[in-house]
């Protein structure tokens, strides 16, 4: 297992942010989009790995009315296969869950089968899909669930 760091992200950090877009996404966020979100979005939560002072990887949500929605979970091509997407989504759940969001949501490509197993080992569960989401090659997207812990949630009622 590789050595990283896993902590929030800011505005410091939209450069390397926009260099791992480019590296994962055909249709990747712009360093003025990064650095907005980052700097105006009150609702917005990076969630970097940093390894040796590099980002080699993120995962972003906006809190919204105690649904947390995915934005992008991104890892560069060199470091996928190690976990560090899992650590990434681990540690957003329980950032937000300690924030009081109780559900997430994504969309992920129909054909990203890896991504899907990802996170139905975190719980999400594919509720539909949005046809021709991506404007790139007009893919489909599967949305997906997760619903928190339900015993978590029956403790603290």
């Amino acid at each position: 297992m590789i050595q990283l760091i896993i902590r929030k992200g800011g505005p410091a950090d939209a450069e390397g942010l926009e260099r791992i877009e480019q590296a994962c996404f055909s249709v990747p966020w712009s360093l003025d989009s990064l650095r907005r979100d980052l700097e105006e979005n009150p609702k917005a939560l990076y969630i970097v790995a940093e390894k040796d002072g590099c980002l080699i990887g993120y995962v972003s949500v906006w809190n919204i009315r105690e649904e947390g929605h995915i934005n992008n979970v991104a890892v560069l091509p060199e470091y996928q296969g190690k976990h560090v997407a899992s650590l990434l989504m681990s540690a957003l759940i329980r950032v937000t869950e300690d924030s009081g969001v109780k559900s997430h949501t994504l969309e992920v490509r129909a054909g990203n089968v890896a991504a899907q197993h990802l996170y139905e080992k975190f719980g999400f569960r594919s509720v539909g899909t949005r046809p021709n989401y991506y404007e790139d090659d007009g893919e489909d997207a599967v949305i997906m669930w997760r619903i928190g812990d339900p015993e978590q949630r029956e403790e603290e009622s």
